[in-house]
């Protein structure tokens, strides 16, 4: 009974310092968050106005605007930029990499 009144009497309130975080962290989401909505309305803007004629840069282009978002959603959301972050992100290029030797692979029997 006496370790769990210890307890009690040990929670620290809320600070100004935590607040000020809380607040900094809220805008920073709220920004992201925008951002991400902005890109994908170009990306919708890029199809439906035919801005770019070609299929390919077309293509490049969404391609390019989704990476921008994965990087948002994984250091934004995922917080991957947080100590204790190092092996999922060892496993996130580890993936990438593969992904590219497979794509890269593909296309050079493709092409020969």
């Amino acid at each position: 009974m006496q370790t769990n009144l210890q307890h009690e009497t040990n929670i620290k309130p809320v600070t100004t310092h935590s607040k000020a975080a809380h607040s900094h962290e809220f805008k920073h989401h709220m920004w992201s968050y925008f951002a991400s909505i902005a890109l994908t309305i170009f990306a919708f803007i890029a199809v439906w106005t035919n801005v770019i004629e070609s299929t390919l840069v077309l293509g490049m282009f969404i391609v390019l605007l989704a990476c921008i978002q994965v990087v948002f959603q994984l250091f934004v959301w995922m917080h991957m930029n947080q100590k204790g972050h190092s092996i999922p992100i060892m496993f996130i290029a580890s993936g990438v990499f593969v992904a590219v030797i497979t794509v890269a692979a593909l296309m050079l029997l493709i092409w020969w």
